[in-house]
């Protein structure tokens, strides 16, 4: 029987992005329990050119050929033995694994149905920050009404995502960003925007309750001590080692799949109550150029479709 091939992005060896290929590959087939979707859309996360440079071998360490890519939106296309709950022609979104290619075998407890409203490219820009901010937040901090809650990066998919549900928890939420991305920050509906950049500011801010930390680096190490004694740093960076010796609970947060409540969030888009912008939109065979853009930065996440 000939083996059905599809189009997909391979990592041959770390490196830069010329290591990324769009060539043939062999089409995967839906094996008991598993979900096959046909890709309409997937997204770039920081995640994926970590990877790909191998500055995560050490934890993280791939073996070649490999294909990366967390976000899917898709269509479903074979239900695997046993497999209940999804239907053929469903479209959906979930947190996966190599999602860069025309077709994905997912479990299918990590894909949500994609909530009416919400276009089913656009759903591809939102599993992995959804979760994200919303673990940071209710796994990592889990605020108490009233509580004063800091976000780093705010302006980020992540970040924003965890000032919604921050507030959505009764916390006073007070937005980090750069000086440069105040006024677009004061549409987040925090309570308060900083710049994390502006000593004076950092200086002046009141005792915070926790801190979920998007960015680490010299930032966080300024902000820690304005933690109260027993606070909580929740972070997506690991742990600095400023943190050690203070009396904080520190929670590294590593995201994990949740159906559930990615499709709660994908509602909460669909209706307008927060939004995460999208940056730019690519066709899968253009990776090279499109990872290139985002790991330069900027606001908004990048979107391919095959």
């Amino acid at each position: 029987m000939t083996q059905k091939m599809m189009k997909a992005v391979v990592l041959h060896a770390y490196g830069d992005v010329s290591q990324l290929s769009y060539e043939d590959a062999p089409a995967p087939v839906a094996a008991a329990g598993e979900v096959l979707v046909k890709t309409i859309a997937v997204s770039i996360n920081p995640i994926d050119w970590k990877l790909r440079s191998g500055a995560m071998r050490e934890l993280r360490p791939l073996a070649f050929p490999a294909t990366l890519g967390r976000d899917l939106s898709g269509e479903v296309v074979e239900l695997g033995e046993g497999v209940t709950g999804l239907q053929i022609g469903e479209r959906v979104f979930g947190l996966v694994n190599r999602s860069y290619a025309e077709y994905v075998v997912c479990k299918p407890e990590d894909l949500a149905r994609i909530p009416e409203g919400l276009d089913p490219i656009d759903a591809a820009a939102l599993p992995l920050v959804l979760l994200t901010g919303t673990q940071v937040i209710e796994v990592g901090i889990r605020p108490e009404p009233g509580q004063v809650v800091l976000v780093t990066g705010a302006i980020g998919g992540v970040g924003r995502t965890a000032v919604y549900v921050a507030k959505q928890h009764g916390a006073y939420v007070i937005a980090g960003v750069r000086s440069s991305q105040r006024i677009e920050a004061e549409n987040l509906g925090a309570d308060r925007v900083i710049a994390l950049d502006d000593l004076k500011e950092v200086d002046a801010l009141p005792e915070l309750d926790a801190i979920a930390d998007m960015v680490g680096h010299e930032t966080i190490d300024r902000l820690l001590p304005h933690i109260r004694k027993n606070g909580v740093l929740a972070s997506v960076v690991g742990a600095p080692a400023s943190s050690a010796g203070r009396d904080l609970r520190v929670v590294p947060i590593l995201v994990k799949p949740d159906s559930a409540r990615l499709e709660e969030l994908g509602q909460k888009v669909a209706r307008g109550a927060f939004s995460i912008p999208i940056g730019g939109k690519f066709a899968l065979s253009q990776i090279r150029e499109a990872q290139q853009l985002a790991e330069a930065g900027g606001i908004g996440k990048i979107v391919l479709t095959p």
